[in-house]
C-alpha cells in the first residue's frame, strides 16, 4: 500500500485531535474530486513498517492526547489497501485501547466484500458513499455530498438483527462531537437522498467529508 499524507496532529477529520492517514488508490474517480492525485495506487510513498509504528507511537503519546485515528485517501477499502489497513487497525485495537477509528470510503456498506468487512468490523465510525458533485454541500460535517452516510457502527452493532431496517442516515453523531456540529448534521441529514443519487453518480474519494482540508503536520 502507498500513502500520500500522514498527519500526526489533525483537527478536521473527525472529532477531537487525531492522527490522520490518507492512502493512495481509489476506483471511484468521482467527478469534482479535488484529490485526483490519490487515485493511482502506485502514487505517493510506500506505507512502511516505520510509518505504521509511528502512527501507533503517536496514538500512545501522552504529551498530545489523540482521540483516535482517521483513515481517508484515496480509499482505505480499495482492494489493494485492505491487507495493510487491516493490520494497522488491528494494532490500534490491540495496542491503543480507548482510541476510536474513523474511516471514509467510496463504497457503500452493501457493496463491501468479506475482506473489506473485516476492516469495517474494527472501525467505530464509517462515512460511506461516493462523492456526488450535484449534492455537494459545504455546510455538511465530515461529508462532501448529502448522499453520503455517517454510520456510527458502535451503536449499530448493539441493535438486534431483527430490528435493523433499510439503511438510514445516522444524524446522531458519536460522543465527543461538539453540540453545534451535531445540530448542523441533524439538519443536513434531513435532506439526504441516499440510494437514487448513488445509483447514477460517482463519489469523491478524499479527505474527511471528501471536501475538507487537513490541519496539522504531515509526514
Amino acid at each position: 500500500m502507498n500513502y500520500h499524507r500522514y498527519y500526526p496532529v489533525d483537527v478536521v477529520n473527525g472529532p477531537g485531535t487525531r492522527c490522520a492517514l490518507f492512502v493512495a488508490g481509489c476506483i471511484h474517480k468521482c467527478q469534482g474530486c479535488y484529490n485526483k492525485s490519490t487515485w493511482r495506487p502506485d502514487s505517493g510513498k510506500p506505507f512502511t513498517q516505520e510509518v505504521e509504528d509511528k502512527i501507533i507511537a503517536d496514538l500512545k503519546d501522552k504529551r498530545i492526547h489523540r482521540q483516535g485515528l482517521s483513515l481517508s485517501g484515496g480509499d482505505p477499502l480499495y482492494p489493494g489497501n485492505v491487507a495493510a489497513v487491516l493490520k494497522l487497525v488491528q494494532r490500534v485495537r490491540a495496542e491503543c485501547p480507548g482510541k476510536d477509528i474513523w474511516a471514509w470510503t467510496g463504497y457503500t456498506l452493501d457493496e463491501l466484500d468479506s475482506e473489506q468487512m473485516a476492516v469495517v468490523d474494527l472501525v467505530d465510525v464509517l462515512i460511506d458513499g461516493r462523492f456526488v458533485e450535484a449534492l455537494k454541500d459545504a455546510n455538511l460535517v465530515w461529508r462532501g455530498s448529502s448522499n453520503q452516510v455517517i454510520h456510527d457502527l458502535r451503536k449499530e452493532r448493539q441493535i438486534p438483527k431483527q430490528e435493523v431496517a433499510a439503511p438510514v442516515v445516522r444524524a446522531d453523531l458519536p460522543a465527543g462531537v461538539p453540540a453545534a456540529q451535531k445540530a448542523q448534521t441533524r439538519v443536513a441529514a434531513l435532506s439526504v437522498q441516499r440510494c437514487d443519487a448513488r445509483a447514477s453518480s460517482s463519489r469523491q474519494p478524499e479527505a474527511s467529508g471528501c471536501d475538507q482540508l487537513s490541519l496539522g503536520f504531515s509526514l
